[in-house]
């Protein structure tokens, strides 16, 4: 008989995810320090998402020459994207390629959540081109523009209970433009909008990163494949001055 147990491993991605991020707040007493590593562990989480998906740190931009605020986490297409450019080893990402966004936090409250909405609206207001697409007999119409998920992610709450009403009150503030969709408290539990998108779940389990990550990967197949992206509408940039 098999000693091998689907729990247990499911069990022990969280435990190494929770115990890492429980280590970087204790350990690194520089704020950065301490939001670099939290980063990097989330980034290492992101790592189970099919090949066809990428994450990192990045700014992302669209084809009229905007730019978003740096983002700790862009969950990006690596398969259709023509290109990803480099500033200072920054990533810059196109906005028809990207998925989700996510700020690392050490712990969530309403300031936090402000934030990472500040920072979701910056994204979602970009220019996104889709063009139809070409295949073997004929065209088929441009890609309706999908649903740019966004989310916080942290190791603890400031909130007692960390998953309750305060949460709540915090996530349902502003509009859609900076709608939060799903999250994680790594020492608690997660959240998710509800499929109407007009309430959120929270879910008290004792595997709240694995149970994240599934979440989001079944998200993103519900979203499918991005827009076929008009890199013209990029390339006339290359004639435009730039600073030196």
């Amino acid at each position: 008989m098999s000693t091998w147990s689907l729990s247990a491993l499911l069990g022990g991605l969280h435990d190494d995810i929770q115990g890492r991020l429980e280590r970087a707040r204790k350990l690194y007493g520089h704020p950065g320090a301490k939001g670099d590593a939290s980063e990097t562990v989330w980034l290492e989480l992101l790592k189970y998402l099919p090949a066809r998906y990428q994450s990192d740190t990045a700014f992302i931009v669209d084809s009229e020459g905007n730019f978003s605020d740096q983002i700790d986490i862009v969950v990006y297409d690596r398969q259709y994207t023509p290109f990803i450019l480099k500033q200072d080893g920054h990533p810059v990402i196109p906005a028809e390629s990207v998925y989700a966004v996510f700020e690392a936090k050490q712990a969530i409250d309403a300031a936090q959540v402000s934030y990472a909405r500040a920072k979701l609206a910056s994204v979602r207001r970009l220019t996104r081109t889709s063009l139809p697409i070409p295949h073997a007999g004929g065209t088929y119409p441009a890609k309706p523009l999908h649903h740019i998920l966004g989310g916080l992610l942290t190791f603890d709450s400031d909130w007692t209970p960390a998953m309750g009403d305060p949460l709540i009150s915090a996530l349902t503030k502003g509009d859609a433009g900076d709608k939060l969709d799903i999250g994680c408290v790594a020492a608690h539990g997660h959240f998710a909008t509800t499929d109407a998108g007009t309430s959120y779940n929270l879910a008290l389990e004792g595997r709240p990163a694995t149970a994240f990550l599934f979440e989001l990967i079944a998200r993103l197949q519900n979203t499918a494949t991005v827009p076929m992206i008009d890199i013209r509408a990029y390339a006339r940039w290359l004639n435009e001055p730039h600073p030196i």
